[in-house]
């Protein structure tokens, strides 16, 4: 027997939302995504070892900079 007019009309409006909602999570998706990575990433660089070796790493690449100069 064939579907009235009514119940095709509420299953194409609950396809909607669901649609409307799988939408709006994959737009919010890549940017939890991000925080969530740049929370990880500032909480290792915020480490003391993580913290120093990047300022010793920086002050080498400087002398190599200015040495390279110089010369």
């Amino acid at each position: 027997m064939a579907r009235d007019t009514d119940a095709i009309e509420r299953d194409i409006e609950r396809a909607r939302e669901e649609l409307a909602a799988t939408l709006d999570e994959l737009a919010t998706r890549p940017k939890r995504m991000a925080d969530s990575l740049k929370q990880r990433v500032m909480a290792s660089v915020s480490s003391p070892a993580v913290r120093y070796g990047l300022i010793g790493t920086g002050v080498v690449v400087v002398g190599l900079v200015v040495v390279k100069i110089v010369r």
